[in-house]
């Protein structure tokens, strides 16, 4: 029988020893189970293990990683989505190494980054299923590190198998960042790091205190994905339900449908796949759905827009969706992941702001009607860390209302970056000494605390300094998306290009909407749209404005647009807009 309420977590300083624990007391509890989707309109096939069955294959796996390797090596992971990724994963932290939580090759788009990745980390086994072997094998060629069949491996391998004991500040995986604008660098993550980073998230969504199930379709390899569907559950004792990615981007009723399915469900998504489920669920999907029971929606994109929340409430409002599970949260690889977050239950806390005061770095209040008027949500409150802005010039402690740099001080705050070191990333220091010990972590995040909620504003190296003025860049994208219909959603970037005298121009790359044909698309039209739009609410003349096909503007491994690489591919000529650029800036 699966009782719905685990016993309370005991103090453990490691993830395996936590998975030990729950096998011991808890042996025929669910803990993972993962939902296969093998036909287009598959309900879905589950595929679950038990904490006892998690434990056997945790054993035989690290048993078989311990014979290819010595304590401290590098195991990259690049299995798909399923249990066999949190077995690798896991058995990599049992066994004493360090685990590189990554993806298949076949993963369209992000090649170039994972063969980065792997000579940034130069792991020494590889972790694949026998489903993706071939192409890994492919992948790695003749001289790459050695590869290890996670479920290839026999239960038997474990038996005679003893527990590495670890040292809770030692590494337990690199995390890399998604490089959204930046080149990827791995975040040293300790054991303690993890195990107190899932404790907060659990404190924040209030599944410290109550039952709660963790459903999830955000990738492994990403922090949230790690922490919230994996980490937290691992620590609480709690069952995990996953999904692959792709299944959810094919039918997004797949994830409201889990959702539905799991009492007290948790779960995180950026910003688009909200809007994403709005646009796409029919009304024939949305019969016989009920979302009463959803415990909270994590929102962790940046910024969170209070429109989206709105938009997602009322199309499942009749699904019975409760107010108050929409969550806006704010977090980061280089603090494991959680920072802030709204608590369940709890109103979504809107700011109008005034948009050149913003730019100044005041955080001013405006008419919500006003159309100069930025609409930000409060990202709530830390868990178990502290949250201070800072002056990123002078380093000066900034007062509430104020737009700084967002640091960030914690047991959750990672050791450094690999083959990097701290770096003044990881061990900022106030210019005041009156403002407390250093050690703080600079996140390079924008925002400001208004109410006791921590806003933010933006990414400080994704700023746009034109004439002396600051423009967020997903500020103007949004005005471009809301210009016209042919403009998709969250598939645009808007960025700085250099210009005549030492200045620079302003460039918006924008996919159309799947439902337009860029061959039948009145693009002049749509580049009308979005130049006036942009240059009535925020002052601002685009020097061009490129149409490009859905698919087009790369995003991250996490999903997220990457607008450095969007303005590197513009600027190589990519999207054939530089020969245009003066005279479309002229014609502007």
């Amino acid at each position: 029988m699966d009782s719905r309420r685990p016993p309370l977590a005991p103090a453990h300083p490691t993830l395996p020893e936590f998975v030990r624990h729950w096998a011991e007391t808890t042996p025929d509890r669910r803990a993972f189970t993962f939902v296969e989707h093998p036909a287009p309109h598959s309900r879905g096939v589950h595929r679950t293990l038990t904490w006892r069955r998690l434990d056997v294959r945790v054993r035989a796996l690290a048993a078989r990683l311990a014979e290819e390797a010595g304590p401290g090596d590098r195991v990259a992971l690049l299995c798909p989505q399923g249990t066999e990724y949190v077995t690798a994963f896991l058995a990599a932290l049992a066994a004493g190494l360090v685990a590189v939580p990554l993806y298949p090759p076949g993963l369209p788009g992000h090649a170039d980054r994972l063969a980065g990745v792997l000579d940034d980390a130069r792991p020494s086994v590889v972790v694949t299923t026998g489903r993706a072997r071939d192409e890994v094998r492919d992948f790695l060629g003749a001289d790459g590190p050695r590869l290890v069949v996670a479920d290839e491996v026999p239960d038997d391998a474990g038996r005679d198998w003893r527990p590495v004991a670890q040292d809770p500040g030692a590494t337990a995986y690199l995390q890399y960042t998604s490089g959204s604008t930046r080149a990827p660098a791995g975040v040293e993550i300790s054991h303690g790091n993890v195990v107190a980073n899932a404790r907060q998230a659990l404190s924040a969504y209030g599944a410290d205190a109550r039952p709660v199930t963790c459903v999830g379709w955000l990738p492994l390899y990403h922090d949230m994905g790690l922490v919230l569907s994996v980490a937290a559950p691992v620590v609480r004792g709690l069952l995990s339900v996953l999904m692959d990615p792709a299944a959810f981007l094919h039918e997004p009723v797949r994830w409201l449908r889990l959702l539905a399915a799991h009492p007290n469900a948790v779960s995180a998504a950026p910003n688009f796949a909200y809007d994403y489920c709005v646009a796409t669920v029919t009304a024939e999907q949305k019969e016989g759905l009920r979302l009463d029971g959803v415990t909270a929606l994590i929102n962790g994109s940046e910024p969170v827009r209070p429109g989206t929340a709105d938009r997602f409430h009322a199309a499942f409002a009749g699904q019975g969706l409760p107010p108050g599970t929409h969550c806006p949260s704010y977090g980061l690889a280089e603090a494991t992941v959680f920072v802030c977050a709204a608590r369940p239950g709890e109103p979504l806390r809107r700011f109008a702001l005034d948009r050149d005061a913003l730019a100044a770095g005041k955080a001013l209040p405006a008419r919500p009607d006003d159309p100069r008027a930025v609409l930000l949500a409060g990202c709530g409150t830390p868990a178990g860390q502290r949250v201070r802005i800072a002056d990123p010039v002078t380093l000066a402690l900034l007062s509430e209302g104020e737009v700084g740099e967002i640091w960030v001080q914690g047991p959750n705050v990672g050791r450094g970056y690999w083959n990097r070191g701290p770096g003044d990333v990881f061990g900022a220091e106030f210019a005041d000494s009156a403002a407390g010990p250093g050690g703080w972590l600079r996140t390079g995040d924008l925002g400001t605390v208004l109410e006791g909620q921590l806003v933010v504003t933006g990414r400080l190296k994704d700023l746009i300094i034109v004439d002396g003025r600051n423009h967020y860049p997903q500020d103007v994208e949004a005005t471009a998306q809301d210009a016209h219909g042919a403009v998709r959603r969250d598939r645009l970037a808007a960025f700085a290009v250099p210009g005549g005298a030492g200045g620079e121009r302003v460039v918006v790359v924008a996919e159309h909407a799947r439902t337009a044909r860029l061959a039948e698309l009145d693009v002049p039209a749509v580049v009308r749209a979005v130049r006036g739009a942009v240059s009535a609410r925020h002052g601002l003349r685009l020097a061009d404005v490129v149409v490009v096909p859905p698919g087009t503007v790369p995003r991250t491994s996490s999903g997220k647009v990457s607008r450095a690489l969007t303005r590197a591919r513009y600027l190589e000529g990519a999207y054939g807009g530089q020969e245009r650029a003066a005279t479309a800036g002229a014609a502007g």
